[in-house]
């Protein structure tokens, strides 16, 4: 499971209104994320995540804003693959918002800790996972205000990293903080890159405009990664990475690892083609291609078991 560093019992700022810090899950450079506990009567506890946006960010709008920004599109999003928002608070120490606790670890740390075996994640393991993954971000993709009319909503930062998985065999996404919606009250100044450089697609790091299509990117430079156990564009530098995003052309997974079955070459680079229009235009477009190919090649190979139940995916997760 993900790594907790306790706090001091002793330290008084374990306390956020009736929340009780436990231990630090992860930070970044705008907010930490604590295991936090919550007790009530008759010995009633509950563990959530709760992020808390820095104490040097606290009177700045432009953060604030972001912050708050990233509590009212994500509270929005009401799907079993996306962690959900609890509520949003504000005290001494400032803002911070409760999310679900997902008991399990970062898809991006469980496959670094089967690399350090020697071995990748279960094929169909990891197919389970990046289609919950996916179905969660559709969610996202697919919301609308309260006239029914689409927020055009974009991750931005869809990577490893921001995609948890369960215990329970769930896979949820998660961190919509530098989304793009044309509801939010703040917006990124040209030239601005939010998100992880190694995981943008090309229009996202020339400031283009982006839409969805950009996250299927995202999505792709994931799946060609679990599928060949090595990074797709990440380089010694950001000016070589930004250079195999822009223009060094993208190997097919299965000349990668010969294992591999050819129905997921197609799939994989056509989420990583660079031209958006070529791309699939919806994640659930992907979705319905890559479950097409895991029966594929199921059909192809005996010995091939195409996609994981949940329960398969609990049990390599435990």
């Amino acid at each position: 499971m993900a790594k907790v560093k306790l706090l001091d019992p002793a330290d008084p700022r374990r306390r956020l209104d009736r929340y009780e810090l436990i231990g630090e899950i992860a930070t970044g450079g705008m907010a930490t994320v604590f295991l936090a506990r919550r007790g009530g009567a008759g010995g009633f506890q509950r563990f959530v995540a709760i992020k808390r946006l820095h104490p040097h960010l606290q009177n700045e709008p432009e953060f604030v804003e972001m912050f708050l920004d990233e509590a009212r599109l994500a509270a929005l999003i009401h799907h079993p693959n996306v962690v959900p928002i609890l509520e949003v608070g504000e005290s001494d120490s400032g803002y911070y918002l409760v999310m679900e606790y997902v008991e399990g670890d970062t898809l991006s740390r469980i496959v670094a800790r089967s690399m350090s075996m020697g071995q990748l994640p279960p094929r169909h393991v990891a197919l389970r996972i990046l289609l919950d993954a996916i179905a969660g971000l559709h969610a996202a993709h697919e919301l609308r205000d309260d006239r029914g009319q689409l927020l055009g909503l974009v991750h931005r930062d869809v990577s490893p990293q921001n995609v948890l998985v369960g215990v329970d065999g769930t896979a949820r996404i998660t961190d919509f903080g530098v989304a793009r919606a044309s509801s939010r009250l703040t917006s990124t100044a040209h030239g601005k890159l939010k998100g992880k450089l190694a995981y943008m697609a090309p229009e996202q790091t020339r400031g283009d405009e982006l839409d969805r299509r950009t996250d299927l990117f995202a999505m792709g430079i994931i799946l060609w990664e679990v599928l060949c156990g090595r990074r797709l564009f990440k380089a010694d530098s950001e000016a070589a990475t930004l250079q195999r995003i822009l223009v060094e052309p993208i190997r097919r997974p299965s000349e990668v690892v010969p294992a591999i079955p050819k129905p997921f070459d197609d799939v994989v680079l056509r989420a990583l083609d660079r031209d958006p229009q070529a791309r699939f235009q919806t994640a659930a477009d992907l979705a319905d291609a890559l479950e097409a190919a895991a029966k594929e090649a199921a059909t192809t190979n005996v010995t091939d078991v195409g996609v994981a139940s949940p329960r398969e995916v609990a049990s390599f997760v435990q």
